[in-house]
């Protein structure tokens, strides 16, 4: 390992990256780490923590509707202080990237600030930030977790609309949001900023939003997000933006329709961010979208050359790329004392959409295992919650078992409804585990809460 400047050279400070380095550093490994921004990744500065935060902010709109139906006399109509949020959302998030810088000093972490490539064989080329000039390194080991960025399809006036990173410092709510596009960030958005206090438009242009999800639980998402008075359409895309008066936008719609609207999210999906890397160069392999293709230990087509989180396009999921993280260091440096070598499963991953209500899911969607086990029964509930009897509020809850017909076991859990994610979190581990319908109904549950549900359902809804 001498030979190398570095026994394991990253590139990338998300959440990945900074785990795989902190990680390789405490196993006795050199290692370097290259970031140009700040230190988190897109999970810390502009997705799931921002977003979590705002989820919060529109959350306690919500209650304070809510309140008078249990009593509550408000004064005077509640504000939303924009700049004060904004704020505190950016000290957060300042805090956050001290703590990262922080794990990379522990650690013993040599960061470089600035744009690393691959510059051959086991080196790394990087252009300073920092006014430092340029370097070379090699590394024995060099990992690209350099995440993904937001994707905007080509279209007339394209540039008039933003991305999912830009709402978090808007000059102030919308009264007008379009939201253009289906899956869970743009329907997390939508939800978000309806709660704020804007008027939504929704548009997707498939048959239903939030794609690879349960269809039961899309449905009934879809229905709740309507309820709520987000103006949900499907079959329905954007041919051009236009500039309208006062700053606004116009957008013209593939069936001839048209809206205005202050600001338009374009939440189409995301991409690799691989530009500037050097991959070619180097043999590096990619997919169609540009995603780095690897092997079962996140080694690229080039010696030396590993890659994970979302630049990889698996699961693009925070927890997901530190599993993988601690598994790729187990295999270039050996588990820790006493400890087995991790392996990457990615059967049970749960993942949740933080819309209100918000989405809970783990294990197999019903068609998946239809497809997987054949014979399956299903079991559902759909109620009104306790809180909302007094808070005349109409948000209803969903829950849904899907039994493996042969095994009894459960192959898969959803939720639609408040503290989904909490609650379907406690379950995954009942799935990792192989838990039976028959172990769920031997389980006391907790009354009243929603999560007794899981434990309570008894009738067959379909097979």
């Amino acid at each position: 390992m001498s030979d190398f400047d570095f026994d394991l050279f990253v590139i990338g400070g998300g959440s990945g990256g900074v785990r795989a380095a902190r990680v390789a550093a405490q196993r006795g490994a050199r290692v370097a780490l290259a970031e140009h921004g700040r230190m988190g990744g897109t999970c810390v500065n502009l997705g799931c923590i921002p977003k979590k935060l705002y989820s919060y902010a529109a959350g306690y709109g919500q209650g304070f509707a809510e309140a008078a139906g249990f009593g509550w006399r408000v004064a005077a109509p509640p504000a939303l202080d924009w700049a004060l949020l904004k704020a505190r959302r950016a000290q957060e998030i300042a805090r956050l990237n001290s703590v990262y810088d922080g794990l990379m000093t522990g650690a013993r972490v040599r960061v470089l600030r600035g744009h690393a490539r691959l510059a051959g064989a086991h080196a790394v080329e990087m252009s300073a930030t920092d006014g430092g000039g340029a370097s070379r390194h090699t590394a024995r080991h060099i990992l690209i977790a350099t995440g993904g960025q937001p994707f905007v399809p080509p279209l007339p006036g394209g540039e008039l609309a933003i991305t999912s990173d830009g709402m978090f410092d808007l000059p102030e709510v919308p009264r007008r949001l379009v939201v253009v596009g289906g899956g869970y960030i743009g329907c997390e958005m939508a939800s978000i900023f309806h709660g704020l206090g804007a008027q939504v438009t929704q548009l997707y242009r498939g048959e239903q939003v939030l794609r690879g999800f349960d269809d039961e639980v899309r449905d009934f998402a879809a229905g709740q997000l309507r309820q709520a008075g987000i103006d949900l359409r499907l079959h329905c895309d954007v041919a051009r933006i236009d500039p309208a008066p006062q700053g606004a936008r116009r957008l013209t719609l593939q069936d001839g329709g048209a809206l205005e609207a202050d600001v338009v999210l374009y939440a189409t999906g995301r991409r690799p961010n691989v530009a500037g890397l050097g991959l070619q160069a180097l043999g590096v392999r990619q997919g169609a979208s540009g995603a780095i293709e690897v092997d079962e230990h996140f080694a690229t087509s080039a010696p030396g050359v590993y890659a994970l989180g979302d630049v990889v396009g698996r699961k693009e999921l925070t927890p997901v790329a530190l599993a993988e993280a601690m598994t790729l260091v187990d295999h270039l440096f050996g588990p820790a004392p006493g400890q087995a070598a991790r392996r990457m499963d990615y059967e049970h991953i749960p993942t949740a959409v933080f819309t209100h209500p918000p989405i809970g899911t783990v294990g197999l969607t019903e068609a998946q295992a239809r497809q997987r086990h054949g014979a399956i029964r299903v079991y559902r509930g759909d109620f009104r919650p306790l809180r909302h009897t007094l808070s005349g509020s109409g948000e209803r809850a969903l829950v849904k078992l899907i039994v493996d017909d042969a095994s009894d076991r459960v192959v898969g859990l959803h939720m639609v409804g408040e503290d989904a994610p909490e609650i379907v979190q406690g379950f995954a581990v009942a799935l990792k585990c192989g838990a039976t319908k028959a172990q769920f109904d031997a389980t006391i549950g907790i009354h009243p809460s929603s999560a007794e549900e899981f434990v309570t359902l008894r009738e067959v809804s379909r097979t």
